[in-house]
């Protein structure tokens, strides 16, 4: 062709991506809100996993913290109200090879989009979902959210919540085929980065609660968990999530927690005396349904349409 040199190719370079690669609009979420560290988070995987930002996408759904699209520069869906999830499955049923991270909140996915919670954990397709729980709907506005605690106020119950939260950990768990179920904070950045890190590893749909602050509506709801470490239980275990002996210090209470035992990751979860964090249960072996919805992916446009045509034939009268 003219003007091409012999040694033309259409091999791409050797990339290095940094961190102003992942960095998107500037995050409008409220000065100490839990969600900026969470980002930051993400983004540093993304540069430490070199992930292509053209093979990355985040999907959210509403709420403060469904903005996270927005503020990374990859590929985004903000989604409709409590649809994060089966969007995300669309996603990975299709486009197999893209990472994917998806953001939602107490209300987005333990309310609205509890349905879909419960089969997208059940699918375990290949994925990262980070619940960022504040105990309170903070977009629209302080209402009572599925994981408010009892006897909370709020501008829906004035007088205190009346019955006792849901505990997303447990029902998580109680979901066939959950895969892996894991709990951080926001506070703690170290613990956060090990735990999405560990997250993005693993084969299956990872489920990540990330207790989050929100200075706005409830400025002192996690303040005996940031005054008092000792309220905190830290799972230790080869097999869990690796902590940096700078981390481990910050806590007395340690549990030596097999991931692999899914018994006794319903009796951390339902522990109410102590906060845990680290990885309660993990099964990389769990079925996954991407594995069975990628048949065809590799089938070129000729024989697509002819499969195509073979379907529709087959509802002829």
């Amino acid at each position: 062709m003219y003007g091409l040199k012999e040694d033309w190719s259409l091999d791409d370079p050797a990339r290095e991506f940094v961190l102003d690669d992942y960095e998107g609009g500037t995050a409008r979420w409220c000065s100490g809100c839990g969600d900026h560290g969470v980002l930051t988070a993400v983004q540093r995987l993304c540069r430490d996993e070199q992930l292509p930002p053209e093979k990355t996408v985040t999907v959210s759904g509403i709420g403060c913290s469904s903005r996270f699209p927005h503020y990374m520069k990859t590929y985004g869906f903000h989604g409709l109200h409590g649809r994060a999830l089966p969007v995300a499955c669309g996603v990975r049923a299709r486009r197999p090879d893209l990472h994917i991270f998806v953001a939602t909140g107490d209300g987005d996915c333990c309310a609205i989009g509890t349905a879909h919670w419960i089969h997208a954990v059940r699918y375990n397709m290949k994925m990262v979902v980070m619940l960022l729980d504040n105990n309170i709907y903070g977009l629209t506005k302080m209402q009572t959210s599925p994981t408010t605690k009892r006897g909370a106020t709020s501008n829906t119950h004035p007088d205190g919540s009346m019955l006792d939260a849901l505990n997303p950990l447990t029902v998580t768990l109680g979901i066939t085929n959950a895969s892996f179920v894991a709990q951080t904070v926001d506070w703690n950045p170290a613990h956060v980065y090990a735990t999405l890190r560990a997250a993005h590893r693993h084969p299956g749909l990872a489920f990540v609660r990330i207790l989050q602050r929100c200075p706005h509506f409830v400025p002192k709801l996690w303040d005996e968990l940031t005054n008092d470490p000792n309220k905190v239980l830290l799972l230790d275990h080869p097999d869990g999530i690796p902590v940096d002996p700078a981390v481990a210090r910050a806590y007395k209470n340690h549990q030596r927690h097999d991931p692999h035992d899914l018994g006794a990751a319903f009796q951390v979860a339902r522990r109410e005396d102590v906060v845990p964090i680290g990885l309660l249960y993990h099964n990389p072996d769990a079925q996954r349904y991407d594995e069975f919805s990628a048949a065809g992916h590799a089938l070129q446009p000729e024989a697509r349409l002819k499969a195509i045509d073979a379907a529709i034939d087959r509802f002829l009268i």
